[in-house]
């Protein structure tokens, strides 16, 4: 059976009939026409769509960058206030990391945009990259990292403030084949140890899979929520999974949703 954690008698994340329409001058465009689904607390949720269907639109809407045009969002509960701008981290599809300032200060820029105490971030800073695998590149620079480590030490920047949520962006969409699989185990891991609640959105059918406590199947934009179902694969998940039959009922599921079978 697949782990997931959390209460299940309430969602952290909470959304019904989204909507998002961009308008230009006197033009609309409908980004997302229906989306609903939820997220328990300590899950590792995946978005699996085509490219321009409104996934990334979508966690712009939960990270609180853009406003939805109709339904409901909720995020956290009313007896636990949720402040975007302290409860969550962002992963992006590239690392983003300033290329004048050292992996360490660069892991800890979200902490000094929040004022936190110096200190306790410098610390929970070194603890991240330890647990990303970067020890001992702390007074490094970007250029001086791969691809895959760059990525590692913005998951660490995500995690440095301590965020109730992680959204992160085809956070290894630019990586190759190998160097992508490997960030996937990674990624596990980390979720595994940190606790973290994760949407994390996706092309990658295998991918979604692969991560996922459950997975949201978006359809061709304007996006609508077309399945979301469990995946009853036990963790710790390994690559060998790809391979057998449990698996492939997964994807094909996936595939034939999205008209691909």
């Amino acid at each position: 059976m697949s782990e997931v954690r959390g209460d299940a008698a309430e969602a952290f994340i909470h959304l019904r009939g989204v909507r998002k329409v961009y308008r230009t001058g006197a033009r609309e465009h409908l980004a997302i026409s229906d989306a609903s689904f939820d997220v328990m607390p300590g899950e590792l949720v995946s978005l699996v769509g085509p490219s321009g269907c409104g996934k990334s639109t979508l966690l712009k809407i939960l990270s609180g960058l853009h406003p939805h045009d109709g339904g409901e969002v909720r995020i956290g509960s009313v007896a636990t206030p949720f402040d975007p701008a302290r409860d969550i981290g962002m992963v992006f599809q590239q690392p983003l990391l300033l290329k004048w300032r050292r992996i360490l200060d660069n892991v800890l820029l979200p902490a000094e945009i929040l004022g936190l105490p110096m200190a306790a971030a410098r610390e929970r800073a070194r603890e991240l990259l330890a647990l990303v695998g970067l020890a001992g590149s702390e007074d490094k620079y970007p250029y001086e990292l791969s691809g895959g480590m760059q990525q590692r030490a913005a998951i660490a920047r995500a995690l440095v403030h301590d965020p109730k949520l992680v959204l992160m962006d085809e956070p290894f969409g630019a990586l190759d084949a190998l160097t992508r699989e490997k960030m996937n185990l990674e990624l596990l891991r980390i979720w595994r140890e940190s606790g973290k609640t994760i949407v994390f959105v996706t092309h990658g059918i295998s991918e979604a899979v692969f991560l996922g406590t459950r997975v949201v199947v978006l359809t061709a934009g304007p996006a609508r929520m077309a399945d979301n179902f469990r995946i009853e694969l036990p963790y710790p998940r390994t690559l060998d999974m790809k391979t057998q039959e449990a698996f492939g009922v997964y994807t094909r599921r996936i595939y034939a949703l999205l008209g691909m079978a």
